[in-house]
């Protein structure tokens, strides 16, 4: 190993390049979250409207977009490691706006099936699995601010893209809306990626045991991971919360719609979104500092928390304060996963584990929004689905504090 490989660098320092890639990748999430994830209440609703489709087959394939595209972000390492991570961006953003022109076209439902597919690798290019992956081939210590502040892009795509597109469609019409969505993303995206993308530092410990002789092979870091308890405390946990969190968003306008008003509601929303991401920005000045086991089960008990007010009152005050409640640690359950894995597993195993975790992740929440209705429409309310959110975030917050007593990244880093 040459001695550039030894140089030390300050990820401390403003003018330390890694923070170029923080924006850019806030931008990416900005475009991902908002195309990929809020963008497809947006669909349902202007397919319903066009075409007279039941909502049950406009979003079976929202279902079918999550499932297949963490069946894709599995593989996020190993395509960043074969092509480098600017290559992957420009790959993932090109294909989503591709496949967002696509959805204004659609004239039949297997289409939009088609669609969501291409989507999904679109997804797989533009958010989590190429953001975690891109990053830490920058940074180490500062790791988890980066990751958390470059993550703000994702709520930034909820508060602002959503009424963004709505707004387009009443302009150009759901054809043509899609079609300036997506010449914005081309023309925002590509020229940074292409600016300030460039290779990671040689020195980066991230970066030299990914190309280690010795490094185990994909396949081998995610065998072992499975079998690992403290994998598997992590990915349940995470995988559990997300699924109940995912499943209250997604029915909470339906919620408090008859309770508080549809206006309202859209308020109590708007300010969950903003507080994830002010609870992003907070959290990352002290994240890679503190217990993130810990951490992690306070947030999945505030939830709980929230959500136990929320069953439980009629006040609006309160009940937009829930929401709130709910949203500030909405943001950092999506960073955390990377930052226990940075902590407790080996750096060779990073990018492959993180893919891993979010896979598993998107998996289950996929499911999230379908139970709760199904539960929903069986008790004739909220209030069992809601409950049963609640068991699910407590069970989560125990199990995310147990783990194995083996050290996996001291051991490897001794």
């Amino acid at each position: 190993m040459d001695a550039s490989s030894h140089i030390a660098i300050d990820e401390n320092s403003a003018r330390y390049d890694g923070w170029r890639i923080v924006a850019v990748c806030f931008v990416v999430a900005t475009f991902g979250w908002a195309f990929g994830f809020y963008g497809q209440s947006v669909y349902l609703a202007e397919l319903h409207r066009l075409h007279g489709w039941p909502a049950s087959v406009i979003s079976g394939g929202t279902t079918f977009f999550y499932l297949f595209g963490a069946a894709i972000v599995v593989f996020v390492a190993e395509a960043v490691r074969a092509f480098g991570p600017r290559n992957c961006l420009l790959a993932g953003v090109c294909v989503m706006a591709a496949a967002v022109v696509l959805i204004g076209q659609v004239n039949e439902p297997w289409q939009l099936y088609a669609v969501d597919a291409l989507l999904a690798f679109g997804w797989a290019g533009t958010t989590l699995g190429i953001i975690t992956n891109t990053l830490g081939l920058w940074f180490d210590k500062k790791r988890g601010m980066a990751i958390s502040l470059a993550l703000n892009g994702a709520s930034f795509g909820g508060i602002a893209g959503v009424p963004l597109l709505v707004v387009a469609i009443n302009r150009f019409g759901f054809s043509g809306a899609m079609i300036v969505s997506a010449l914005a993303m081309i023309l925002v995206t590509i020229p940074v990626i292409l600016i300030f993308v460039g290779r990671p530092p040689r020195h980066s410990s991230a970066s030299v045991a990914a190309t280690a002789a010795n490094a185990p092979s994909p396949t081998q870091i995610r065998a072992r991971a499975l079998r690992d308890f403290g994998f598997l405390s992590v990915s349940i946990a995470f995988a559990l919360v997300l699924f109940a969190q995912v499943g209250f968003i997604v029915h909470l306008i339906s919620f408090l719609d008859p309770v508080i008003g549809r206006e309202h509601a859209a308020i109590a929303v708007a300010l969950l979104t903003a507080m994830a991401m002010i609870g992003r920005v907070l959290f990352s000045t002290v994240i890679d500092r503190l217990n993130q086991r810990l951490a992690s089960a306070l947030s999945f008990a505030s939830q709980a928390v929230a959500l136990m007010i929320v069953i439980n009152s009629q006040n609006e005050i309160v009940l937009i304060a829930a929401c709130a409640l709910f949203g500030f640690s909405v943001g950092n359950l999506i960073t955390l996963p990377s930052l226990i894995v940075q902590r407790e597993f080996a750096p060779e195993a990073f990018g492959v584990l993180v893919s891993l975790l979010t896979a598993i992740n998107q998996i289950t929440y996929a499911f999230g929004p379908g139970v709760v209705g199904l539960l929903r429409d069986l008790s004739g309310s909220y209030t069992l689905p809601f409950y049963g959110c609640i068991a699910v975030e407590l069970t989560a917050a125990a199990l995310i504090m147990m783990r194995s007593g083996s050290r996996h990244g001291e051991e490897t880093r001794s």
